[in-house]
């Protein structure tokens, strides 16, 4: 096991505040709620760097958490927290080909109590890895041996991938983007976790105007008002740039 080395920026006090509510709620979600599928409908809206600070915060306080980055067609979490090792970094799509074991792929980070299961290197095809039997084991031993399982997925609407990690995990929290995200696309992807049997346990509104109000009224967790224009690295899953991907907002 190798250590993964991060930076992590500061937030400002309203966001860690709202962060830190999230993480409360998350909490009082109940006992059995250890595997947490962190999603949103489409590309854009957050949910990255939502997972990143959510698993970050537990973990500082004092809850043994591991971040699962299985965003393995676009990940953005590398890059995000400027993550530094040394030598081979092995993740989860090692473990799902077969590649690696558990101990291989669960690394340790500066961070006390914060575990980390990376992506590495982006791949084109990854639903038949995500298919295979070995992620609901993977899931299983990471919630045997942690408190918390944070796992950063795909959007659904875009690809299949976040229906594939919503069946191994026992709850959900879809990140919705304030103005942008359709309601015919949020409804669509509470449908489709509900196929999956994950339970939404609520939603968080980002991207709202401290000013301005929300067109989805109050969000689930009791709003959570997030302003981060996050659009820097991820561009979208059908192949446009981020220069012509922004020409459209």
């Amino acid at each position: 096991m190798s250590k993964i080395e991060l930076t992590v920026p500061e937030l400002s006090y309203a966001a860690e505040e709202a962060l830190n509510r999230l993480r409360v709620n998350v909490k009082f979600s109940g006992k059995n709620m250890k595997k947490l599928l962190i999603i949103s409908s489409v590309p854009n809206e957050g949910k990255s760097h939502i997972a990143l600070y959510l698993w970050k915060m537990l973990a500082e306080a004092g809850f043994r958490t591991v971040l699962v980055d299985a965003d393995l067609r676009k990940s953005v979490m590398k890059n995000d927290a400027k993550f530094q090792t040394e030598g081979e970094c092995p993740g989860l799509a090692y473990y799902l080909s077969g590649l690696a074991e558990y101990e291989d792929v669960v690394h340790e980070t500066n961070i006390e109590n914060a575990y980390l299961v990376p992506c590495m290197n982006s791949l084109q095809n990854p639903s038949p890895l995500l298919e295979d039997a070995r992620l609901g084991e993977l899931m299983d031993l990471l919630a045997e041996r942690h408190d918390y399982v944070i796992v950063d997925s795909p959007p659904l609407i875009s690809v299949t991938d976040g229906v594939q990690l919503g069946g191994v995990c026992d709850g959900a929290i879809l990140v919705v983007r304030c103005g942008e995200t359709p309601r015919s696309l949020i409804r669509q992807s509470m449908n489709q976790l509900e196929r999956t049997n994950c339970r939404l346990l609520g939603t968080v509104l980002n991207g709202v105007s401290r000013t301005g109000r929300s067109n989805f009224g109050r969000p689930y967790f009791g709003g959570y008002y997030y302003n981060r224009y996050y659009n820097k690295y991820y561009s979208n899953y059908y192949g446009e740039s981020e220069e012509s991907a922004g020409k459209k907002k």
